[in-house]
């Protein structure tokens, strides 16, 4: 069972280094069903892993009026949970999407809780993270200088890694699956609206990926 579960995540490293675009990855769900990415094709995606018990989870708000504002024009929200984090993501995924329903009235996708770093990492954000690196918290936002201290006091070199950091990191996909941006969990909000508008202004290309 070991070596085949180390054959899996041979496997899910491979696909994550020859993937050319978000694409070429399968997700599964919030009811465990399998997605093909390119279902998404010819939108603008923002990648985001979540949580419901982080000082960053009022952000569902923001993010869901990002959707309402922009869906009709192209834009797709995936919400990852993930528990990695000070485990502030517990509880099964019928109760994170009561969570966000209720507080939050969120209708953007919401996918199956995941690991986002580690040897479990999924392979979707193991693609991601390589197209874009850790890009640093904002020095002036309060919980930004907590995290930097809390982790430069486990490893200083923190910030030559290119792992998910915390909840709500980001990525912006444009329309023809490139990964163009990074946010980290204290960017602001009309930071990242500006460049999803920008992106949304820009046609696909012709060329089909397969």
């Amino acid at each position: 069972m070991k070596r085949f579960l180390l054959c899996l995540a041979a496997a899910a490293g491979l696909l994550s280094l020859s993937a050319q675009t978000v694409y070429d990855f399968n997700v599964k769900d919030a009811e465990g069903r399998d997605v093909a990415l390119s279902c998404y094709k010819g939108k603008v995606l923002l990648i985001v892993n979540t949580a419901t018990h982080c000082g960053f989870t009022p952000q569902y708000k923001e993010l869901e009026a990002l959707y309402q504002s922009y869906a009709k024009d192209g834009l797709e929200i995936l919400d990852f949970p993930c528990n990695q984090f000070g485990g502030q993501a517990p509880g099964t995924m019928q109760e994170i999407r009561q969570f966000c329903t209720e507080k939050y009235d969120t209708h953007f996708p919401q996918f199956e809780k995941i690991d986002v770093n580690g040897s479990n990492a999924s392979p979707l954000f193991t693609y991601l993270k390589s197209q874009k690196g850790f890009g640093g918290f904002d020095p002036t936002d309060r919980i930004g200088q907590l995290l930097d201290k809390m982790l430069r006091e486990k490893n200083p070199d923190y910030t030559k890694s290119s792992d998910i950091m915390w909840n709500f990191t980001k990525f912006l996909v444009s329309r023809d699956g490139r990964v163009m941006k990074r946010y980290e969990p204290t960017e602001k909000i009309h930071i990242i609206e500006a460049d999803i508008k920008k992106y949304l202004a820009q046609p696909a290309t012709t060329k089909k990926n397969k």
